[in-house]
């Protein structure tokens, strides 16, 4: 009998061996296939059982979180969700996370390894911590501007601290409302394929995502890369640009809107928007200077890809300046045109380089992020700037802008007692340009009693409802970058 009771025990403790060494297995080996496993949802359960953490601006937050009460049981909400979709993205429960949302997913979900403050405890427990909160560069009045201003239009506005590189102004229209991408029903889905099927792509961030030929706009590079070159000396001395002007190697005439336009000196050129001045200008100085300085500014910055370049943390779209052209197309690249392609947010910085002495910092979104509680996880720290262009130019430069605001075609944008700098811009586009100009303006603002300026702005506006003889950067937009300007100056 005890041989038989024997057996029994030496084949349970068999069993039990290989019960064991089945479930390390299935726990240790086999566990990454099945977390990955689409069948399990105990991740998103995890992911949706408690409160995210919320997105800042000016001390405030912009989201917030729902208790549904079901399985996957929190989901997002926004407070005034068109105005800051373009910064904060959506959080979807199912189609996942966009720019502030998915950069920062980690921090706001609880996943960041940084808020653990026992991550061995965390480990053993297999917890996780509240979501902390991401407090951005943002001001809401700047903000509410932009919003306001580009009411019913389609563009796109881009505001920048000229001396700090932080994001001031980040906005898109037409915009959306991320909350209706929040959870998982039938309506979600509804709301998904309207706005991928809108001709207006709500979703598509203008200000960092499209590219636009920045025309007039774009003579600020080119002035810069003219002055550091030497090729210009004297800003009031006539240049040798005769009206219209045949571009080199063609029978292609270039014209101006304004007259006066013949010889004119580099400050009446830049305050009436010269196109034959600026496109013999480019030519004058090369495609090697030109390519250069547009660099410099960040333009073909090395590594700037689909995924490379600026972040902000989120990727913006590469600015280009071609520089396989022939002298003709050159000229035409030297007024914002050919394949000259720039972001609202790339402009702004050229605009801030011009009102910061020459020196550009990189733009960022994020000052810090924190813990539920408040306290810091970690800081944005000192951004990298670089010289782009001659202390010397930037100051002359400042000048040019200034006379545009002053008595040019940037008047729309002044500002009683303040001193504004600007640059109009209408781009053309399509076709044999036939389609709708986009109209720009890029501009900065100091304050009677600041000692530097504080704002830097690029405004566009695609006004398909605008007559076309309507469109300008002066009408449609200097308005806008006004109005952007005055919020942070009286903030």
């Amino acid at each position: 009998m005890s041989r038989h009771i024997r057996h029994a025990a030496v084949f349970c403790v068999l069993l039990l061996v290989a019960l064991l060494v089945n479930a390390a297995r299935v726990q240790v080996v086999r566990s990454t296939s099945y977390e990955d496993n689409p069948a399990n949802r105990r991740a998103s359960i995890a992911r949706y059982g408690q409160p995210r953490g919320d997105i800042l601006v000016g001390g405030e937050p912009v989201t917030g979180s729902w208790d549904t009460g079901e399985q996957l049981r929190y989901e997002r909400t926004y407070t005034n969700g068109p105005l800051w979709a373009p910064v904060t993205g959506f959080a979807s429960q199912v189609y996942g996370t966009t720019f502030l949302e998915h950069t920062e997913d980690g921090v706001l979900s609880g996943a960041d390894p940084l808020l653990r403050p026992f991550p061995l405890w965390n480990d053993v427990t297999r917890s996780r911590p509240a979501g902390g909160n991401v407090v951005t560069t943002l001001n809401a009045g700047a903000q509410r501007a932009a919003y306001q201003g580009l009411a019913g239009r389609k563009g796109a506005v881009a505001a920048v601290e000229p001396a700090t590189g932080r994001i001031l102004a980040l906005f898109s229209a037409p915009s959306y409302d991320p909350a209706v991408l929040s959870g998982n029903g039938p309506a979600v889905e509804r709301e998904w394929t309207r706005l991928n099927a809108d001709p207006d792509r709500p979703m598509l961030n203008r200000a960092v995502r499209q590219t636009y030929p920045p025309g007039s706009t774009f003579k600020v590079v080119t002035a810069a890369a003219a002055l550091d070159a030497g090729v210009i000396r004297d800003l009031d001395a006539p240049t040798d640009s005769p009206a219209p002007y045949t571009l080199p190697g063609t029978t292609t005439r270039l014209a101006n809107a304004s007259r006066g336009c013949e010889d004119a000196s580099l400050r009446d050129a830049f305050m009436w928007s010269c196109n034959t001045v600026f496109a013999k200008l480019g030519v004058d100085v090369g495609v090697a200077n030109m390519a250069a300085t547009a660099e410099a500014f960040g333009f073909d910055a090395p590594g700037s890809t689909s995924s490379g370049g600026v972040r902000i943390p989120f990727s913006v779209a590469p600015s280009t300046f071609d520089t396989s052209v022939d002298r003709a197309q050159l000229a035409l690249s030297s007024i914002g045109q050919y394949n000259t392609r720039a972001t609202p947010l790339q402009m702004a910085m050229v605009a801030a380089a011009v009102a910061n002495g020459g020196q550009l910092r990189t733009p960022y979104l994020v000052e810090r992020t924190t813990r539920r509680g408040g306290t810091t996880v970690a800081t944005a720290g000192s951004r990298p700037a670089r010289q782009v262009m001659y202390p010397s130019t930037a100051r002359r430069l400042r000048q040019l802008m200034t006379d545009v605001v002053r008595e040019g075609t940037g008047t729309n944008a002044a500002i009683p007692g303040a001193t504004v700098g600007g640059k109009t811009g209408t781009a053309q586009h399509g076709i044999g340009n036939a389609g709708t100009p986009y109209a720009w303006f890029v501009s900065w603002a100091q304050g009677h009693r600041d000692l530097e300026p504080k704002v830097a702005v690029a405004v566009v506006v695609e006004d398909s409802a605008a007559n076309r003889r309507d469109i300008t950067g002066g009408g449609l937009a200097a308005p806008i970058a006004r109005a952007v300007m005055e919020a942070v100056l009286t903030s």
